[in-house]
């Protein structure tokens, strides 16, 4: 195996801690939360009083102050233990950056320290029933009415939606205009106006609490503007590689946690007075997977190496998400098939992989948007000739 340079020895030391953290407060428990639909309240808190919430937080607002590579850490143990209901990275590398950056020092002083002890959960409102990927065409409206904002609209497939204190809302503050139209607007989920609708059923990734949002003139105080009216898309853009590379990251481990329980698997089933390791077919696709998996480390790797050093193009970041999830997909569907009518039950890890994988090729951008990404970097569209 080829060895993995990118970790401090500090880095090491937390990754026992954030596994400790999953096998005391996490694995034993998730398939109860899988049932519920959600993860209790008590789970954030505690993962803020052991510092696994914003870990790239300044500490001067809550955080540890560490780099990306500590946010990799938990992803990858979160990914690898199967463990896809708390959704930490959402709050702490999707959301909290977005904050730190574009923030007012009074809305980082208000809500940072908070998030970081897990007092306030925080999620993303942007994809609405019309459509996800098209942020451009948003329907959800915010206008302005003296010194607030009246928020009409609806979201939909909105993680944490039910547990969420504090929404960073996408809307339209211009309707009339496009991208330019765009703001990010932080909304408490307490004001009037504002519903949650039901807990959606989804096909895996069954313990995320994933929601519908309803907004009836809910008024947000100006204040609550991220940055400058109309900079919201301009500002999602910043953000997209690392949300990226966090969907890659999630595959990679997640492949290889299923390929080690195949391995596991096959080496005690027996079939036919051999075990299943014995077989060739079984010894040449599992050596298959593994191997493209390992490509695909070494690549994520490097990729989030570039990302902690600030060089990390949006292009490759939509590469790296495309290669791992579709390869995530393939592994988990081959890994499955070992398992036999086991692998069909809900009881066994590899099942409910095989169903969670489903969504990295969907979230962050599906797979053919980011084809698209890829290919409008490599044959720029040319405006079209009109007949002489």
């Amino acid at each position: 195996m080829i060895p993995r340079t990118i970790f401090s020895p500090e880095h090491d030391l937390f990754r026992t801690s954030v596994r400790r953290f999953i096998n005391e407060h996490v694995t034993p428990f998730h398939a109860d939360w899988e049932k519920a639909g959600r993860v209790p309240r008590e789970l954030w808190q505690k993962a803020g009083e052991l510092g696994l919430l914003c870990c790239n937080v300044p500490e001067q607002y809550g955080g540890m102050g560490g780099d990306f590579l500590y946010s990799t850490i938990l992803i990858e143990e979160f990914a690898a233990a199967g463990a896809t209901g708390p959704t930490f990275y959402l709050h702490s590398d999707i959301i909290a950056p977005y904050l730190v950056d574009f923030g007012t020092e009074e809305q980082k002083q208000k809500w940072l320290p908070m998030m970081a002890r897990g007092e306030l959960v925080v999620t993303l409102g942007m994809s609405e029933p019309s459509g996800g990927s098209d942020v451009q065409a948003m329907r959800t409206q915010a206008i302005r009415d003296g010194d607030d904002y009246v928020v009409n609209g609806q979201k939909v497939f909105i993680t944490n939606g039910h547990a969420a204190d504090l929404l960073l809302l996408a809307c339209k503050t211009d309707p009339s205009a496009r991208a330019k139209g765009v703001s990010l607007i932080f909304v408490e989920t307490d004001r009037p106006g504002f519903t949650r609708g039901r807990m959606l059923e989804k096909l895996g990734c069954k313990a995320q609490d994933t929601s519908e949002l309803f907004f009836s003139d809910v008024r947000v105080p100006i204040e609550n503007l991220l940055g400058e009216e109309g900079a919201g898309f301009a500002q999602l853009i910043t953000q997209l590689a690392q949300e990226r590379l966090i969907q890659a990251i999630r595959a990679v481990a997640s492949a290889e946690a299923a390929l080690q329980w195949t391995l596991d698997y096959v080496a005690e089933r027996e079939m036919f007075g051999h075990t299943l390791a014995d077989f060739q077919n079984t010894r040449f696709q599992l050596a298959e997977l593994h191997a493209e998996i390992l490509a695909q480390r070494v690549f994520v790797d490097r990729c989030t190496e570039l990302h902690v050093r600030g060089e990390f193009d949006p292009t490759d970041a939509a590469g790296a998400k495309l290669l791992t999830t579709e390869l995530q997909g393939k592994v988990m569907d081959k890994c499955l098939q070992f398992f036999g009518g086991w692998g069909y039950m809900w009881e066994y890890p590899i099942t409910r992989a095989f169903a969670d994988a489903r969504m990295t090729r969907i979230g962050g951008g599906t797979v053919e948007v980011m084809k698209q990404i890829i290919a409008n970097s490599l044959l720029p569209k040319r405006p079209s000739r009109k007949p002489s």
